[in-house]
C-alpha cells in the first residue's frame, strides 16, 4: 500500500527532483515507511516514478519502485494482490524468476507472461505504474470497482502525469487548482463528481478496471473489467447450491485479505456486514482479532455498544473511540484536504480520527463496506421495481398522482421525499441519482445557474435483461462505490496510514452474485438474503435481526445546539465563496429550512458547507 506519482512527458518538467520532492511530502501519510524515486528514458518518452510506502508484503524485499531481475520492467505500485501467492506458483511453473516474496514482483512477472491479460486475474486492489523499457511503453492502470485512485492531467508536451492524490499534482506544479464549475451541478446533486470528473479543470480519474498505454506512437485506452451485473444474467441456481457458493467464496475472500506480514484488525461496527467479516477473521486466525469502533457523545447517536457485544460474542481484542462536536470539526479542513473534494458524507470524519488511532496498532483492516451494493441491502432496491410498475401504470401522470400520497406515507419526511422525487423521474439513470441526492437535477440546476451534464453509463445500454433492482445496483457500481464510498474509505484510512481491505468487494465473489436469482439477494425484508442465511451460527441472531440504521454522524444535532455559527461563517457570511458561486437566495433558503426544522436531515446542508470548506482549502474561486 503506497501513493504514487510520476509522469510519462516527451520532455522532462523543468526541476524534475524538486517536483518529486513535493509531491512525496504530500502523500507522506500515504507511505510513512519510505520514499524513493527514479527517473529514466523509455521510449520516446521521459518517465518519473515517485513512491511512499506502507510496507505490509515483504516488509524488507518489496522497496519501489521495483525492478524486474533482468532490468526490463520498474513499477510504482499502490495496492495489493491477494491472491499473489497462487499466481506466482503458476509463473513459477512457467519458468519465471523471482527475487522477492513481495506481491509487487508477482504484477510484473504477470505482465511479462500475459500482458494485458494480467490484469483480470489480479484479485485485489491496485494503481500502478509499469514502465516496460524494452518496448518504450508505460502502462497505467487501475483495479476493477476502482478501490484504488489513479488520477491523470495532460501535459503541454503531449504527455500524462498521475498521481494517488490530486493535492501532489498541485503542489508538484504539474496542474494549477482551478475550479471546474461544469461539475458543480452534478456534485450538488450527488455529493460527489461521477468519475472520470473532477471538480478540477484538467483532472479526471483513470477508470475502474482500465488501463492506459503509453507507447512510442500512440497512447491507447484498453477496458479490462466491468461489473458483472453488466453482462451476467442470473441462471438457474438452488438455494444450497447457491449458499454453499457464496459460503466458500466469502470465507476465501477473507481469508486471502488476511496475508500481512505487518500487524492487522478490523473495523466493527456490531452491524451485519462488519460482524460477519469479523467472524470469518477469528475463523482463521490462531489469535484474537483486533477490532476498533468509533462513536459519538451525543446520547443515542453511537453504535457502540452493539459493537461491543460482538466483539465480547466473537473474543475480539476490542478498541473504542470517540469523536465529540469540536474534533470533528476540527478534522474538516484536514479530511478536505485529504480527499481532494467535498467530504461527501459526514461519516468521513469519525473514520479518520478511528483510522488514526487505529494506525498506531495495525497497518490494515479488513472492512465491511461494499456488502450493501453488491448483495441488494439497501431499501431503494425494493423500491426501484415498484416506481418503475407505478410509471408504467399511471405513465406521465404519476407524479401528479402517486407524489402527495407518498409523501404522506408513514415513511419519515426524508425517506417519503425522495421516495415522491424518484417517482417523478422517468429516466433509471437520473432516478439512479436521486435515491442517494441531496437535490434534485431542477433544485442543482437553479442553484448552480446551469443544467447538469448527463451521466451516461454505456454499460447501461449492453445490459442484459434483468430486474430494475439489478440496473440499480450496476449503477451503484459503477459510479456510487469508485467515486463516493471507495474513494472515503481510501481517503480516510490512509489518512490515518491504515490500509483498508474490503471482501465484500472481491471480483470472484462479484462473478458468483451476478448468476445467482435476484430472490437470493432480495429475499428478505431488509435485503442481503444470502448473507443472512449465511450469518446463522456465525454470529448473533439479534445481529442479523437488526434494522439497518447506517453510519450516522449527529452532525444535525451538533449544528443546532452550540455550533451554529459554523453555518454563519460558512454559508451566510460576505467571505462565503459557496455564495458567490451559487445562487445566494438559494442557499439562504436551505439554510432557512435546516433551522427551522423542515430539513434536518441535513443532507442539502451538509453538501453546501463541505463545498465551502473545500473551496477555502484549494483558494477555489
Amino acid at each position: 500500500m503506497c501513493g504514487i506519482f510520476g509522469w510519462a512527458a516527451r520532455h522532462s518538467p523543468d526541476r524534475p527532483d524538486a517536483r518529486l520532492a513535493r509531491a512525496l511530502e504530500r502523500l507522506q501519510h500515504r507511505g510513512p515507511d519510505g520514499a524513493t524515486t527514479w527517473t529514466g528514458q523509455v521510449g520516446s518518452h521521459a518517465v518519473a516514478f515517485a513512491h511512499r510506502r506502507l510496507a505490509i508484503i515483504d516488509i524488507a524485499g518489496g522497496r519501489q519502485p521495483f525492478f524486474s531481475h533482468d532490468g526490463r520492467f520498474a513499477l510504482c505500485y499502490n495496492g495489493e494482490v491477494y491472491n499473489y501467492v497462487e499466481l506466482k506458483a503458476e509463473l513459477l511453473a512457467r519458468g519465471h524468476a523471482f527475487t522477492s516474496d513481495s506481491d509487487t514482483e508477482v504484477v510484473i512477472e504477470a505482465w511479462r507472461a500475459w500482458g494485458r491479460d494480467a490484469l483480470p486475474r489480479l484479485r485485489g486492489m491496485f494503481a500502478f505504474a509499469l514502465a516496460d523499457l524494452q518496448a518504450g511503453e508505460v502502462v497505467l492502470a487501475r483495479d476493477a470497482f476502482g478501490k484504488k485512485p489513479l488520477f491523470l492531467t495532460d501535459l503541454p508536451d503531449g504527455g500524462i502525469a498521475f498521481s494517488s492524490e490530486i493535492a501532489a499534482l498541485i503542489d508538484a506544479d504539474l496542474i494549477e487548482a482551478r475550479l471546474d464549475r461544469s461539475a458543480l451541478a452534478n456534485y450538488l446533486v450527488a455529493r460527489y463528481v461521477p468519475g472520470p470528473g473532477t471538480l478540477f479543470q484538467g483532472v479526471r480519474k483513470l477508470n475502474p478496471g482500465s488501463c492506459l498505454l503509453i507507447g512510442p506512437q500512440r497512447t491507447e485506452a484498453h477496458r479490462f473489467f466491468v461489473p458483472p451485473f453488466a453482462t451476467v444474467r442470473p441462471e438457474p441456481m438452488g438455494q444450497a447450491e447457491a449458499d454453499a457458493a457464496f459460503a466458500e467464496t466469502l470465507d476465501e475472500a477473507v481469508r486471502l485479505r488476511m496475508r500481512s506480514d505487518a500487524p492487522f484488525g478490523a473495523y466493527l461496527s456490531g452491524g451485519l456486514d462488519s460482524s460477519v467479516i469479523v467472524a470469518l477473521m477469528q475463523r482463521h486466525s490462531a489469535h484474537p482479532t483486533r477490532t476498533f469502533s468509533v462513536g459519538f457523545d451525543v446520547p443515542g447517536a453511537s453504535e457502540l455498544t452493539y459493537a461491543a457485544a460482538v466483539a465480547r460474542d466473537l473474543g475480539t481484542q476490542h478498541e473504542e473511540h470517540e469523536i465529540g462536536a469540536d474534533s470533528f470539526f476540527d478534522l474538516l479542513p484536514e479530511a478536505t484536504r485529504l480527499r481532494g473534494a467535498p467530504v461527501s458524507e459526514p461519516s468521513d470524519l469519525p473514520i479518520l480520527a478511528l483510522s488514526r488511532a487505529a494506525g498506531r496498532k495495525v497497518k490494515m483492516v479488513l472492512t465491511g463496506e461494499g456488502a450493501d451494493e453488491l448483495l441488494s441491502g439497501y431499501p431503494k432496491y425494493k423500491a426501484e421495481p415498484l416506481v418503475g410498475l407505478s410509471r408504467s401504470l399511471l405513465g406521465g401522470r404519476v407524479s401528479q398522482l402517486a407524489a402527495p400520497a407518498l409523501r404522506a406515507m408513514p415513511l419519515g419526511r426524508q425517506r417519503a421525499s425522495v421516495l415522491a422525487r424518484a417517482v417523478g423521474e422517468p429516466d433509471a439513470m437520473r432516478r439512479g441519482e436521486l435515491w442517494f441526492a441531496s437535490l434534485s437535477h431542477a433544485e442543482a440546476a437553479v442553484l448552480a445557474g446551469r443544467e447538469l451534464s448527463p451521466v451516461i453509463l454505456a454499460e447501461l445500454a449492453d445490459m442484459p435483461p434483468g430486474s430494475p433492482a439489478r440496473r440499480l445496483q450496476l449503477i451503484d457500481q459503477l459510479t456510487w462505490l469508485p467515486d463516493n464510498l471507495l474513494e472515503r474509505g481510501d481517503r480516510m484510512m490512509m489518512g490515518g496510514s491504515v490500509e483498508g481491505r474490503m471482501p465484500f468487494m472481491d471480483v470472484e465473489l462479484a462473478k458468483l452474485v451476478a448468476r445467482m436469482p435476484d430472490r437470493y439477494l432480495s429475499g428478505h425484508p431488509r435485503g442481503k438474503a444470502i448473507l443472512r442465511r449465511y450469518a446463522q451460527g456465525l454470529i448473533d441472531p439479534r445481529v442479523i435481526a437488526r434494522p439497518k440504521v447506517g453510519f450516522t454522524v449527529p452532525i444535525g444535532a451538533w449544528l443546532m445546539n452550540g455550533h451554529g455559527e459554523i453555518i454563519d461563517d460558512l454559508l451566510t457570511s460576505e467571505a462565503s465563496v459557496t455564495r458567490r458561486l451559487l445562487d445566494p437566495a438559494g442557499v439562504d433558503r436551505i439554510v432557512e429550512e435546516f433551522r427551522s426544522g423542515r430539513d434536518r436531515l441535513v443532507k442539502k446542508l451538509w453538501a453546501l458547507l463541505s463545498l465551502e470548506v473545500f473551496l477555502r482549502e484549494y483558494r477555489l474561486s
